[in-house]
């Protein structure tokens, strides 16, 4: 039984990169109570069309909340413990590097989907962030992005989602 997801060839990266994707309210939150505060169709379809064909990466609350893996994607969740059992498309890590070095081997981008401690976890292996700006602040917040998860990024180009919902992407800036 293989762990990878089957990939059309139009799915298929011709280079390997490390993307940070997140959704965050006006002061940086992600999350509230181990959940998702806010649901937006269009940017649930922008994540599903942005990541499908790669593989995407997830501390373990972030996979608690999904209870399956996400389809036509591989799985992988960075855990020290051992109480997920890996399945079809789901892989358990328990460090960084065996991660990147898992990813490396693959013909697809590699996508930083959460939470909170896994961001912080890639924050130098990022090359490219992908933020959707959700137009409002939550009450009581309690996950956030790094502080600092932007520095050495510049803004290349947006998306609209929907009214008041865009997507911003951020290239890591080349230093002389």
């Amino acid at each position: 039984m293989s762990v990878l997801p089957k990939m059309t060839d139009r799915n298929v990266c011709p280079t390997f990169m490390i993307i940070g994707i997140v959704a965050v309210d006006q002061n940086g939150a992600i999350g509230k109570g181990g959940k998702l505060p806010w649901r937006y169709s269009a940017d649930m379809k922008f994540f599903k069309e942005t990541t499908t064909g790669n593989t995407v990466v997830m501390g373990r609350k972030t996979w608690l909340t999904l209870k399956k893996p996400l389809p036509n994607r591989l799985n992988i969740v960075l855990s020290r413990k051992a109480e997920i059992e890996p399945e079809d498309s789901l892989v358990v890590l328990s460090a960084v590097d065996s991660v990147l070095d898992l990813a490396k081997t693959l013909d697809c981008d590699l996508y930083v989907i959460g939470g909170e401690q896994v961001y912080q976890s890639f924050l130098s292996y990022i090359d490219r962030w992908i933020v959707t700006r959700v137009p409002l602040v939550v009450e009581d917040a309690d996950a956030f992005v790094p502080k600092n998860y932007l520095d050495d990024f510049q803004e290349v180009r947006s998306k609209e989602l929907e009214p008041n919902l865009v997507a911003h992407y951020y290239e890591r800036m080349v230093s002389d």
